[in-house]
């Protein structure tokens, strides 16, 4: 094909036969599937760095190969840290109505209740009592931003931070947040680095409890042996997809745990190229970064 034949550009650059060959290549690194797609794949993309970039627009591309993932007969779903309320939007931007999602890093699994009307109701959650934790944490960082999402979804904080979709979330003293059982512990601390982060939970120990480091400084506590992957293994048990007919993709550290979950099952994970290396080391192909459309990227080349 001309270059004369190829359609006007939006946002999305035009690559050279060279580059698309190198992304396909690098792509198919470790391919599980030997380069034949399965018929029906279950699809889970994380969301932010993933399919929206830092302003809330969607990655290039990531709209369309979206739809044609559909129109091919694969199941594309949302698996992220947000909570329901954050995340319902993102689906409505994709224009996917899903059988389920997962939310709160596999804390809470929500489930299609009217396709046409996009209506979802809680089908799963997890839950601990995070007093110990909160307390330890607190010990050590006094001056963070604290807040915890209860089981049904409702989010209590102690400060707010624009990130946290605090909309309809209640402001609380700090003794209040564990007052019941709670799906997850957020924690931003500003003076803080990732690595600072990680060396404070190896130095104290979060016994009884998950952690992820998010690409920014934030640190997010589920209860133990709680990811992305235990919330995706039970959705997969429901559709009855094959265990290797999996392709999830993910920039962060909450990742992992999916990447994690895909390969050992002999699925593919796909990195975001700005991803950390840990996260990386995790899967078994990458793509491009989200501003380079690294969903649409990988999609393509099912």
């Amino acid at each position: 094909m001309s270059s004369a034949e190829l359609p006007e550009a939006g946002e999305i650059d035009v690559e050279s036969v060279a580059e698309t060959v190198d992304a396909v290549e690098e792509l198919a690194q470790g391919d599980p599937w030997g380069g034949t797609t399965p018929g029906r794949v279950l699809i889970a993309l994380d969301i932010d760095g993933t399919v929206i970039l830092e302003d809330e627009s969607m990655s290039p591309g990531v709209v369309e190969a979206v739809a044609d993932a559909v129109a091919a007969g694969h199941e594309v779903m949302l698996s992220t840290g947000r909570s329901w309320a954050s995340t319902e939007p993102i689906l409505k931007r994709l224009d996917i109505a899903p059988d389920f999602v997962v939310c709160a890093n596999g804390a809470a699994i929500l489930r299609r209740v009217d396709a046409q009307t996009r209506e979802y109701a809680l089908h799963h959650t997890e839950q601990f009592d995070a007093h110990e934790v909160l307390t330890l944490l607190r010990e050590h960082l006094p001056d963070a931003h604290y807040m915890v999402e209860l089981p049904d979804g409702h989010r209590l904080y102690t400060d707010y931070v624009d990130d946290w979709n605090l909309g309809s979330a209640d402001r609380v003293p700090f003794e209040q947040l564990a007052a019941d059982p709670v799906s997850r512990v957020v924690v931003i601390s500003p003076e803080n680095t990732n690595g600072e982060f990680l060396e404070l939970v190896q130095r104290i120990g979060l016994n009884e409890v998950s952690y992820a480091v998010g690409w920014t400084a934030w640190l997010d506590i589920a209860p133990q042996g709680v990811d992305k992957g235990t919330a995706l293994e039970m959705v997969r048990t429901e559709l009855g997809f094959d265990p290797a007919h999996v392709l999830v993709i993910g920039d962060g550290r909450n990742d992992i745990g999916m990447f994690e979950w895909a390969v050992r099952n002999g699925g593919r994970a796909i990195a975001m190229g700005q991803s950390p290396d840990e996260v990386r080391a995790a899967a078994n192909g990458s793509t491009h970064s989200v501003h380079e459309g690294g969903v649409a990227a990988a999609l393509r080349a099912l």
